[in-house]
């Protein structure tokens, strides 16, 4: 009994002991495995490399800076020198001078002599991100702007033009206190408007009429211009929009240095953006009205009166068809999704110019419809092309800015 006692004890303990060698054996093995692992990771990290885009995706990225996010330096500037000048060509280049301020020089050029030359500092992160502060220096030259004569009825064939040369130096601070909703913008200008003869295939304006028949005639005014803007805009983007609105009244002080000139205008406008269908489709509806005021007799020249431009308000009318002391213009839009990029547009306009407020009114109004096509981004729109038809005929137009 002794005998066979001994021998399962040593049984078990040999059996003990090869299960400890083995386990012992086990982990030496997973340490090495381990070790092998992490040696390979080490060498794999020390031979990795950035990952670099093909030629596609850096034509694909570069064409989206421009159109769409604006981190090139150097970027086309489609803005005309003034309404109607024109196709327009130009560019700009611009640099940041802070994490989030920027310098932009630019200027434009048209076939028929318009031009544009400036400078902005814009400043869009002020107040917490909840202001932008905008101070732009320029000069430009428009070489021949129609001008049809005052009020509502004027007719095609009264047609002359007139240039003008303006310096400026402009500063606006827009700021939105709440972070949404609520906007005020002050804006303060220094500028002169030398209005001078026109180029253009009518007849200059001063061969037609006289200072006493025309306000400002020949007028070189030196403005000090300030105003004052509180509204509401609901809009995710002012460049392109398919939901929201804006409704806000602006002040405006014209003092002429020389007190012959000065006045004062109010602006009143609204939008609103009916989006349906989940933003497929978008009804959009536009009110604008100007009012102007004398102060103590002073002159309100015929260049500085409200009137109509053109490709953004009546579009099948020529540019400033419509000039007087008040104006209102209304618009509405049936917008559809052609794709990402791509919309169009079934539009009416109607408008109407007074020398009083009070005849202001919905009879007699200007109107036109047309259909529209727009290239855009997500808060941009880079291309316009519109055809309206009005009853002075067909106007086909070309815009880099979204109407409203």
């Amino acid at each position: 009994m002794k005998r066979s006692a001994a021998i399962l004890v040593f049984a078990i303990v040999s059996q003990a002991g090869a299960a400890y060698a083995q386990d012992a054996a086990s982990m030496q093995d997973a340490a090495s495995r381990t070790e092998l692992i992490e040696q390979a990771e080490q060498a794999k990290a020390e031979a990795l490399k950035p990952a670099r885009a093909g030629k596609a995706e850096e034509y694909v990225a570069r064409i989206s800076d421009v159109f769409l996010s604006g981190q090139m330096h150097w970027h086309a500037f489609w803005q005309n020198a003034y309404s109607g000048g024109g196709f327009t060509v130009g560019a700009g280049y611009q640099r940041y001078v802070s994490s989030y301020n920027m310098i932009d020089f630019r200027g434009s050029i048209t076939p028929s002599g318009y031009k544009r030359l400036e400078t902005e500092f814009l400043a869009p992160g002020l107040f917490k991100r909840r202001g932008t502060l905008s101070v732009i220096g320029g000069w430009r030259e428009a070489t021949a702007v129609n001008f049809f004569g005052l009020g509502q009825n004027t007719q095609q064939q009264s047609l002359t033009n007139y240039g003008f040369t303006q310096p400026y130096l402009h500063a606006r601070l827009e700021v939105f206190p709440t972070r949404k909703l609520f906007v005020v913008r002050g804006n303060f200008e220094l500028s002169q408007w030398n209005q001078g003869s026109g180029s253009g295939s009518s007849p200059s304006v001063e061969t037609v009429y006289t200072p006493a028949t025309l306000p400002g005639l020949g007028a070189s005014p030196v403005y000090i211009h300030t105003q004052g803007m509180f509204g509401f805009d609901s809009r995710p983007a002012r460049g392109y929009t398919r939901r929201g609105g804006f409704y806000g009244v602006t002040v405006h002080d014209y003092a002429d240095t020389d007190k012959l000139y000065g006045f004062n205008q109010v602006d009143y406008e609204a939008i609103q953006h009916f989006p349906i269908l989940r933003e497929a489709w978008v009804l959009a509806f536009h009110a604008f009205a100007q009012t102007t005021y004398d102060k103590g007799g002073q002159t309100i020249p015929f260049f500085m009166m409200p009137s109509f431009s053109g490709g953004s308000d009546l579009r099948a009318f020529d540019s400033w068809r419509l000039r007087d002391l008040n104006s209102l213009l209304l618009q509405g839009e049936w917008r559809a999704t052609v794709n990402r990029f791509v919309e169009m547009a079934l539009f009416y306009d109607a408008g109407k110019v007074a020398a009083r407020l009070s005849d202001l009114t919905l009879d007699g109004m200007k109107t036109d419809f047309g259909i529209g096509f727009r290239f855009h981004g997500p808060i941009t729109t880079p291309l316009r092309i519109e055809l309206a038809k009005g009853n002075e005929g067909f106007v086909l137009n070309f815009s880099a800015s979204q109407v409203f």
